[in-house]
């Protein structure tokens, strides 16, 4: 199953210019505030989560929300998605695989999750 998104870095920039840390508490745990350290990685934690919503079928809504999906980075800085226990088991979730990609003021986000048989 694959899900894309695509977000403009500039809107995820004026959601925290207007509510501050708030902004990044909708969508983001404690560990992947830590890893922002620009907007264009916040946009890219944006975009990465609603492709994974996408992926399993439903977009963000209470199958899984934002903070069902987790993202970190391996120790190479590659960025790594896994879903809540929760999540995977609902929808047979085996592996799941994220790319992210910045341009011109845009990013995007695909996931690709391999089913259990």
């Amino acid at each position: 199953m694959i899900g894309i998104d695509i977000t403009s870095v500039d809107r995820i920039k004026r959601m925290y210019e207007k509510f501050g840390i708030r902004a990044y508490e909708k969508f983001l745990n404690p560990k992947e505030i830590e890893l922002v350290k620009k907007p264009e990685t916040a946009a890219g934690f944006w975009a990465a989560k609603e492709a994974a919503s996408k992926a399993i079928g439903t977009g963000i809504g209470a199958a899984c929300g934002f903070h069902d999906i987790k993202i970190s980075k391996s120790e190479l800085g590659a960025p790594l998605i896994k879903y809540k226990k929760r999540v995977r088991k609902a929808f047979n979730i085996k592996d799941s695989h994220l790319s992210i990609t910045h341009d011109a003021g845009f990013v995007i986000a695909v996931v690709v999750n391999s089913l259990k048989k």
